[in-house]
């Protein structure tokens, strides 16, 4: 348990030199994350736009949205006046901020301890027949740890897989039952850096930051 603990300290000191010593290269990514509301399989776009420090250590900040249809069922009385069923429709979109840090990395391979928390809002809506129909609008906060795993098919795309918990920190039971569970989330990862960095080889930008590596 000592030993673990002074390998943990030594980790957290290599990476703030990494930090405060190396050049950052830029990280962006468009990712799309899959996991369950409902035991509904849905998909949570978004992208991303950070530092990566030695590619050990990436923060930065980034938007996502729900990209998948999760309803419930719901007892109005519609725009003609008659009681009828229809379906209410989760929304929601947050700023999230991240931080991830590689502890295991090889030419195509890579482990990494990612964290994430979301700031946003979240709504309902449904269709009386004529208007759409939106609850008031509510803080949405959430954080997200777990492990990555990523696997580079190129220099500048890739596969990975989060597995994680999310927790909403905010405040209703149907937030809490929509969003709280563990994730199991594939993505397909793409470097803009990297594509710009392989085309423009001679560009400033380049010359600053890059060039292509794996």
């Amino acid at each position: 348990m000592l030993f673990a603990c002074f390998f943990a300290k030594a980790q957290f000191l290599d990476t703030f030199k990494v930090f405060l010593h190396s050049r950052p290269s830029i990280d962006t990514r468009l990712e799309s994350r899959y996991s369950f509301f409902n035991n509904n399989a849905t998909k949570v776009t978004g992208v991303r736009l950070g530092l990566s420090f030695r590619r050990k250590l990436r923060v930065g900040v980034g938007y996502s949205w729900l990209d998948t249809d999760v309803s419930d069922k719901l007892l109005i009385t519609d725009a003609y006046g008659n009681a009828r069923v229809t379906d209410n429709h989760l929304k929601f979109g947050y700023i999230c901020y991240y931080a991830d840090f590689v502890f295991h990395k090889t030419k195509r391979w890579q482990l990494s301890v990612p964290i994430q928390v979301g700031t946003g809002m979240y709504w309902s809506q449904y269709n009386d027949g004529l208007n759409t129909i939106k609850s008031k609008k509510r803080l949405l906060l959430f954080y997200e740890p777990g492990i990555t795993v990523q696997f580079k098919i190129t220099q500048w795309c890739g596969l990975g897989l989060d597995v994680c918990a999310r927790l909403a920190l905010r405040n209703t039971n149907y937030v809490s039952d929509k969003l709280n569970s563990f994730v199991l989330a594939p993505k397909l990862l793409i470097w803009f850096d990297q594509i710009f960095y392989l085309a423009a080889p001679k560009s400033k930008i380049t010359k600053k930051y890059g060039p292509a590596y794996w």
